[in-house]
């Protein structure tokens, strides 16, 4: 199966700055002696710095989106709007919308379904707070379930990205026996691409992405340098 390395660039970056990103990379992925069939590489920029997915080697996509053609939803961008920029990927699920911004598993499963009837390509984000870690294996595989209720696993263009909630942004990324234990575990309850994402970097990128049931990585601020999501890459071959 290839490597999946996708980057989220949450509220960072300013449009000017991913269009220099995206061109960078581009030249990159262009250069690179790799028969590219091995690896897909999707960006996420924030919604004021989103760019037309016209790329050759690589796609962007929407980090988050409200499940509507458009409406009077203030502050959300819906079908339409991303349809503009022929952007057909979406992030769903990420811990930093259900904990920040209150999206529980109903809302969260409207919008799965909405985009899936679109025919997106689903980034779909699950992970425990430390709380449930410490409790044990069982409870680790009751939380997770719980957030992969009411998702259409067999849905074909579904990739589900396993974030443990204590290793994002923190620089503690969890240890290569808890990924790969995970992981074994996600792969009995669905039958779609596993990434892990949690404080993933040049210097763990190569270990993480040669564990067994790892499919790729959804990379966070390491991915906001260009010559850091770079090596990432690298490391994926």
């Amino acid at each position: 199966m290839m490597k999946i390395i996708a980057g989220n660039f949450k509220a960072h970056l300013t449009r000017s700055q991913v269009d220099t990103f995206t061109k960078g990379l581009d030249s990159f992925l262009t250069d690179i002696q790799m028969p590219l069939s091995q690896i897909q590489v999707d960006i996420f920029p924030s919604h004021t710095a989103l760019l037309a997915d016209n790329f050759t080697h690589f796609h962007i996509g929407a980090q988050n989106a409200y499940f509507a053609p458009s409406g009077g939803f203030t502050g959300e961008i819906g079908l339409l709007q991303i349809q503009e920029f022929g952007i057909n990927r979406l992030i769903i699920g990420h811990s930093e919308r259900r904990t920040l911004f209150g999206e529980n598993q109903d809302f969260i499963n409207k919008k799965f379904r909405f985009y899936a009837e679109a025919g997106f390509h689903i980034y779909y984000c699950i992970g425990e707070p430390l709380e449930v870690r410490e409790k044990g294996e069982s409870a680790l595989k009751d939380y997770l379930s719980a957030q992969l209720s009411g998702i259409d696993t067999s849905y074909s263009k579904l990739i589900v990205a396993y974030e443990p909630i204590w290793a994002i942004g923190t620089g503690v990324s969890a240890s290569l026996e808890q990924i790969e234990s995970t992981h074994s575990m996600l792969s009995t309850l669905v039958r779609t691409p596993l990434l892990y994402g949690g404080s993933v970097k040049p210097s763990n990128a190569k270990e993480i992405l040669s564990l067994p049931y790892v499919n790729g990585v959804l990379v966070g601020s390491a991915s906001l340098d260009l010559q850091s999501f770079e090596e990432i890459i690298r490391a994926s071959f």
